[in-house]
């Protein structure tokens, strides 16, 4: 009945998320509210390590990707689940360091790390740096050695694979903010010039192709660059290079629509790309790392909101306003994200009503989902915005002074805090 299993309906008709009423959660924690639904969080990490025990014989990890949604609750849920963690920013590194997160299981990204987040993860001891480019690799080398030691780095590749996704999700392709070409050889330049520091070890290569890829030829094509190129590395330098990180992007459902395959055909098509390729190449099977974000966390979460006016524009379209909006939510803003909506507490009933969803922003933009269909909306609803686990607190802004929704994980019905509402007095913290 919902695009997410981490949704259902109870006896009283309303929508539930990790067996808690949501109706009962809004009231409780107020609105709006990002509600995680922990079981189906870990159930993901789980499925990932399952997968790569299975098809690739335990010989890599997956770091969760926390630029889809960072904070210490669920860097300790990670944690637990015994998975890595991709942090992009010092300030995603703080907040795992803070939550306990094993630095050693860290893998630190970013295009344009600065002089002050190098030295952050050089001095905590991060597992992995995956360089971006030349610069970058010259400042993390100058660190280290100020710091007297050597750390371990991935370089970060763009294979020209077109993942045929939304270009602002594209990541893989020549001409993209991420990584070096290897088509135009700066790859091989930057291997050459790595190889020349005192104070990196130069273990894998690392590739991003996109993101929401419901296919798994884009991620076998990008596994058969990757090995080829591994092959001519060894072949122009003697260099082994026994690791290989392939990234994130597999995709989830949303709307109905989306058809997301099981994580087993992708895995069973990288790893049979993985071994032919290797073998073609005659180059040793590599120990292989993933990074899913969106595919941990985008299902596990639902945005609550209640429901303010509900305005019908004669001949044109109705309005249904919420508590919400741009700054909680600006994906549809972005790129035209698609979600799945519902009144939960009317979850039960026939959606009927065609109407647009917006916030109360003064922007005209400021819409959450526009010409959908559902229950018939009054003051005082409350709206589930479904499959908002993924890049919807981590993109949040404070426009119009709005302060940030507060975030509760739920597991077997329990509902626990994890991030506070954010108050008028939170908003001026910084201010002179």
């Amino acid at each position: 009945m919902f695009v997410s299993d981490a949704c259902a309906l109870n006896d009283a008709g309303h929508l539930t998320v990790g067996g808690a009423d949501t109706v009962e959660l809004a009231e409780r924690f107020g609105t709006p509210l990002y509600v995680m639904d922990e079981e189906k969080i870990r159930r993901n990490c789980r499925d990932f390590t399952s997968a790569i025990n299975k098809y690739f014989h335990g010989n890599g990890l997956a770091y969760y990707a926390s630029k889809a949604l960072c904070c210490k609750a669920i860097c300790r849920v990670a944690a637990e689940e015994g998975m890595g963690l991709d942090v992009v920013s010092g300030g995603e590194l703080y907040t795992a360091l803070e939550a306990g997160f094993p630095p050693q299981r860290i893998a630190f990204h970013g295009n344009n790390k600065s002089e002050e987040e190098i030295f952050l993860g050089v001095e905590a001891g991060v597992g992995r740096f995956m360089v971006d480019n030349a610069d970058e690799l010259e400042a993390l080398d100058a660190c280290a050695a100020k710091l007297n030691k050597t750390v371990c780095i991935h370089l970060r590749l763009s294979p020209g694979v077109d993942a045929h996704v939304h270009d602002f999700i594209k990541t893989g392709k020549i001409d993209s903010k991420f990584g070096v070409a290897i088509q135009t050889g700066q790859a091989m330049e930057l291997i050459r010039l790595a190889l020349q520091k005192k104070h990196v070890q130069l273990t894998g290569l690392h590739c991003h192709i996109g993101s929401q890829i419901f296919s798994e030829e884009p991620f076998v094509l990008a596994t058969q660059v990757m090995i080829r190129f591994m092959a001519e590395v060894r072949a122009q330098t003697g260099l082994l290079l026994q690791e290989l990180t392939l990234g994130g992007g597999f995709g989830v459902r949303y709307v109905p629509a989306d058809d997301p395959k099981p994580l087993d055909v992708y895995m069973q098509a990288i790893s049979s790309a993985l071994e032919t390729t290797c073998s073609d190449t005659d180059l040793p099977v590599p120990a292989l790392f993933f990074e899913p974000g969106r595919y941990i966390v985008a299902a596990a979460g639902v945005t609550l909101y209640k429901v303010g006016c509900v305005k019908e524009i004669p001949g044109y379209r109705s309005y249904t306003l919420v508590d919400g909006g741009m700054p909680d939510n600006p994906r549809y803003i972005l790129y035209g994200a698609e979600y799945d909506v519902t009144v939960a507490n009317k979850a039960s009933l026939p959606k009927n009503y065609l109407t647009t969803l917006a916030g109360k922003c003064c922007e005209s933009g400021d819409l959450i989902q526009e010409n959908i269909l559902l229950q018939k909306p009054q003051r005082g609803d409350i709206v589930a915005v479904l499959t908002t686990g993924a890049y919807n607190y981590s993109m949040a802004s404070h426009y119009n002074r709005l302060p940030n929704p507060a975030m509760v994980l739920v597991r077997n019905g329990e509902a626990k805090p994890a991030i506070r509402r954010e108050t008028y007095q939170d908003l001026l913290r910084n201010d002179l």
